[in-house]
């Protein structure tokens, strides 16, 4: 996909290049495991609860690593530490393909979603800053190229797993393309990191300026662990709500997870038009809306093709969440990363629970769907009240 950079400098459009394929390979690599979790999970004998546990245990090694990321990006800088954490994420990859045991797998997934912390605060800060300097936003086309990766990559896993393609082997040639674009990436990234904000904003007074300041990183975090919830739900157990629910074969429950990212595409290529034409507080109104009601006909649709469609419709909603969200952060007071690191804090502690959370609850009586649903639509409207939290944007 192509993005007009009229208004940058060279600098900046090499820059936002490198950027947005570092997005797009991101969304990538995620997809490339995620839709073959039902043939990982049969090939280890794992029921579901057991393999959510090794997912919670993963995500709670990521989110440790996202602690560190200020101080990683401080000493290394965004653009050697985003070089060096995406050669990590690509190690955890090969582990998930040679994994012939659960602690293989706990052991790649760890080492993906730790170095994808890292990764993922560094190329947001660099989009950005980008962002800033542009007439017209791009937060959300950068975010809808990582949702486009995920569609291509969850494609390409439906297809190998359809067709009989070893994970193995699959992970190893996504692992060399991604190799080989990684070189164009990171001779594009901007080299000088800008520099951290001293100002918070017009809060003058100390004590009201420290008590807005916590206020705002509490309430950055809540928003975060309520779209990762919605999020993560329907990008990890799409595929197990046809598998389970319906009996489907894997390549075609894996199109629950490529609607899904289908859906998040569209809307974040669209969601800066939308943004200039709506504003952000009608865009947000009807995102939750929107998504909302995906979210119900995926869960409780009794036709696999009307849960396909309704995991695509909550997809175009969500998918505005945390674009939003990650510009927000980035352009907080401060160290660098630090509120990105609260953004994600609050979406590792929700991903610690959400993985057991939805395994326990498909265990149960419950269908997969019933149990998505439990956790997806109250965590909807959490995101929404705490957005209009304030008459003052909150972030």
């Amino acid at each position: 996909m192509t993005i007009s950079f009229r208004e940058s400098t060279t600098t900046d459009r090499r820059a936002l290049q490198a950027v947005a394929a570092q997005f797009f390979v991101n969304g990538a690599v995620l997809a490339s495991f995620v839709p073959r979790l039902p043939e990982i999970r049969d090939s280890l004998d794992l029921s579901l609860d057991e393999l959510g546990a090794i997912l919670t245990a993963g995500a709670a090694l990521g989110l440790l690593a996202s602690l560190w990321s200020p101080r990683i990006i401080a000493a290394l800088g965004t653009r050697r530490a985003l070089i060096l954490f995406v050669l990590v994420l690509l190690c955890g990859l090969q582990i998930v393909g040679l994994a012939e045991a659960w602690w293989m797998l706990l052991l790649g997934s760890a080492v993906m979603l730790a170095a994808d912390g890292v990764v993922d605060i560094a190329m947001n800060l660099q989009g950005s800053w980008l962002s800033s300097r542009r007439h017209a936003p791009v937060m959300n086309r950068l975010h809808g190229l990582w949702s486009l990766g995920a569609v291509i990559g969850g494609i390409v896993a439906a297809q190998a797993a359809a067709t009989g393609i070893s994970l193995r082997m699959h992970l190893i040639v996504v692992s060399a393309v991604l190799l080989v674009v990684l070189v164009f990436v990171g001779s594009g990234l901007l080299k000088v990191d800008e520099g951290t904000n001293i100002e918070f904003h017009d809060l003058r007074r100390p004590g009201r300026r420290t008590r807005q300041r916590w206020v705002t990183l509490v309430l950055l975090a809540a928003a975060g662990g309520f779209a990762l919830t919605v999020e993560l739900v329907s990008t990890d157990w799409a595929a197990f709500r046809l598998s389970e629910d319906f009996g489907a074969s894997a390549g075609f429950a894996g199109l629950g997870f490529v609607a899904f990212t289908i859906g998040m595409t569209v809307g974040r290529l669209g969601g800066d038009s939308v943004l200039i034409r709506i504003g952000s507080d009608r865009l947000l109104r009807s995102a939750v809306i929107v998504s909302g009601l995906g979210l119900v006909v995926a869960a409780f649709a009794a036709d696999q093709r009307l849960v396909i469609a309704g995991y695509m419709l909550a997809g175009v909603g969500i998918s505005t969440f945390f674009p939003r969200l990650y510009d927000d952060a980035a352009k907080f007071p401060g160290r660098r990363g630090v509120a990105l690191t609260w953004l994600r804090a609050g979406s590792g502690v929700t991903a610690l629970i959400i993985p057991v959370s939805v395994g326990v609850l498909a265990e149960s009586r419950l269908s997969v769907g019933a149990a998505t649903a439990i956790l997806t639509l109250p965590c909807t409207i959490g995101y929404l009240l705490v957005s209009l939290r304030s008459e003052r944007p909150v972030f």
